[in-house]
């Protein structure tokens, strides 16, 4: 990949450094991610990070974008999951023919409306969201886990499979109905205050005005392995912060050698890298508690968080191939 631009890198740097690693312990702690948060990404533009210029996004190109979310990641964790869940939105509704599609994709860009996923059509295996077509739209029925940011999103996009094994993708209103119900937010090993559920959809009608697309479930798949590079970023963040609280150390070359294997590596070899990434942030987070001593296991410390955040890490986003890769290297004698 080319090399990131400067001036988004440098204002995401700032809004990093001066509030998200500051808060981050709190956050850790907290029900969902504070308003503040979420509001100063938008007013500061990156609710667009992924939209078109014409849209008023930042039309950041994929090498920033990922660059971006790295940064992000490195000040706090949960806030950039919250908020990396958006981005993947707007480019399914630039690329669609919504009949409102200039309006949202503009109201999107500038965080005025807020988007999340329940991607359980698309998870591998059997289908847990199904869709069957009916007059004027259809119905949808299933399960969905880990639905994320739910109570600050406003809008979800859900995948569903019909019986020919195609993905249906809509965009429908996030909250909660007879027909769309939720879990009480999952307590998890780190970014709790993500406010992620289950949601269950019983016999959900979407019109087809809210329908974004249909694609074969097999090329959803190889759609969703390319974009397995963005994802990385999430545990080059908690590397890259673990390193620098380290100080200077073997680690940093191992980072950047990280990020170059990410950025070069072609679809097929995706999943290796994912996992060489994953792998880094928990060695780089044991290194740094056992650097920082006994008080990393206090609460309040960086160094906990680090370490129980690159274990969510180990199997967020996590695929067959990603599993197997870290099952190899963990495997593998020393």
């Amino acid at each position: 990949m080319t090399a990131p631009s400067p001036q988004p890198l440098a204002l995401a740097g700032n809004i990093a450094e001066s509030v998200l690693f500051p808060a981050a312990p709190r956050v850790d702690t907290a029900s969902r991610v504070p308003a503040s948060h979420l509001d100063l990404l938008a007013e500061a533009g990156f609710y667009g990070t992924a939209g078109p210029v014409e849209a008023g996004g930042l039309g950041l190109d994929y090498p920033t974008a990922c660059a971006v979310v790295e940064t992000f990641a490195s000040g706090c964790l949960t806030t950039a999951f919250v908020w990396l869940q958006h981005q993947g939105v707007v480019l399914r509704v630039a690329g669609s023919e919504l009949a409102d599609k200039d309006e949202l994709l503009g109201d999107l860009c500038r965080g005025k409306r807020r988007a999340g996923v329940a991607l359980g059509g698309t998870l591998p295996g059997p289908p847990r969201v199904r869709a069957t077509e009916v007059p004027g739209g259809y119905r949808i029925t299933g399960e969905s886990p880990w639905v994320t940011g739910w109570g600050m999103t406003d809008l979800l996009l859900v995948t569903a499979r019909d019986e020919q094994d195609t993905v249906v993708s809509a965009l429908i209103d996030a909250r909660e109905s007879a027909e769309l119900t939720v879990s009480p937010p999952l307590r998890l090993v780190a970014t709790s205050a993500s406010a992620t559920v289950t949601a269950h959809f019983t016999d959900l009608f979407v019109p087809a005005e809210a329908v974004l697309g249909r694609q074969p479930f097999a090329e959803w798949a190889e759609r969703d392995a390319a974009g397995l590079r963005l994802n990385g970023s999430l545990a080059l963040g908690v590397i890259n912060r673990c390193t620098r609280l380290l100080g200077p150390s073997p680690l940093d070359e191992a980072l950047t050698a990280c990020r170059a294997r990410l950025d070069t590596a072609q679809t097929p070899d995706l999943p290796a890298a994912r996992a060489a990434a994953d792998e880094l942030a928990v060695r780089a987070s044991s290194a740094l508690l056992v650097h920082t001593g006994s008080r990393a296991i206090l609460a309040s410390e960086h160094a906990q968080r680090l370490a129980r955040e690159a274990l969510f890490l180990l199997v967020f986003a996590s695929r067959k191939g990603i599993r197997a890769a870290l099952l190899d290297s963990f495997f593998a004698p020393r």
